[in-house]
């Protein structure tokens, strides 16, 4: 019988700026792969829709009020080691010593401003395919890996340059081409033998187009309805999630991995995610 305690290690896949607008183009690999497992079109990005402030909360499990992250701080320091609102990398360090950590980011500032050095996590920060080319030889090597976290960057870039949502072919192009990388790091996984033992998570931090066609930050829809997902021991092929915000998935995380979370945080694990659930 799967459940929580057969999780051995978790993946977060991310891509930025993608929304919710993985409907309006072709994601056959993503379709796919949620089908086996929970999905929503309408979690809830964090407020500013801003990629420092929801990356930050994906990773730290609270509001950027409290994290204080924005692109140019993430961009300029490191997080501060001592934080009262440390990220889920140290979380699983301080508990796992001896653990594999890897995170690896299109978007720099999530591997120097955002996740706390000195924690012995293996980072990388190169452009999109480069970067998945990247994680698949990692995996080769590093099977036993605890926590990894990936995020691709040219959904983004494309809704700066042409425009977001569903009437700009070049940003709907640059999500089905995330799309596929996605599949290839999913069949890495699967290849190494991990998938029955990994809560995989899918997701995306922000939208874009509401208030300005070519860029995000407010609380319109458009920017503030995203994909989230995920698929593995516990969580039952079709489950519904009628309210998630991006902040949970650090709760999600912490509670695979069967560790508590900080009484700051604000995450919490979205009711009925997980189908069958040990009292840690």
């Amino acid at each position: 019988m799967n459940n929580v305690s057969e999780i051995q290690r978790v993946f977060i896949l991310g891509m930025d700026g993608a929304g919710n607008f993985i409907q309006n183009t072709p994601t056959p690999f993503i379709d796919a792969f949620l089908a086996k497992g929970a999905v929503t079109y309408n979690a809830q990005a964090q407020s500013p829709t801003i990629s420092a402030e929801c990356w930050g909360s994906v990773l730290h499990g609270v509001v950027p009020e409290k994290h204080a992250l924005n692109n140019e701080i993430a961009a300029k320091t490191a997080y501060p080691s001592d934080s009262p609102y440390p990220s889920i990398f140290r979380l699983v360090r301080e508990a796992s010593p001896e653990a594999k950590l890897a995170a690896f980011s299109c978007w720099t500032p999530i591997n120097s401003g955002i996740i706390e050095d000195n924690l012995g996590v293996h980072k990388e920060s190169k452009p999109d395919a480069e970067l998945v080319a990247a994680i698949e030889a990692y995996l080769e090597h590093n099977a036993d890996v605890k926590l990894l976290f990936m995020q691709l960057d040219e959904p983004d870039g494309a809704g700066h340059t042409y425009g977001y949502g569903p009437d700009s072919p070049e940003y709907l192009n640059a999500i089905t081409i995330n799309d596929e990388l996605f599949g290839r790091v999913i069949t890495s996984i699967e290849n190494q033998g991990l998938l029955d033992h990994s809560l995989v998570i899918l997701l995306t931090d922000h939208g874009g187009g509401g208030s300005h066609a070519y860029s995000h930050g407010s609380d319109h829809p458009m920017d503030k309805n995203v994909f989230w997902g995920c698929v593995g021991p516990g969580v039952a092929a079709g489950t519904s999630l009628p309210e998630l915000f991006i902040v949970d998935t650090a709760a999600v995380v912490l509670h695979a991995l069967g560790l508590q979370q900080p009484a700051s945080w604000d995450a919490k694990v979205p009711k009925g995610l997980f189908s069958k659930v040990n009292v840690i």
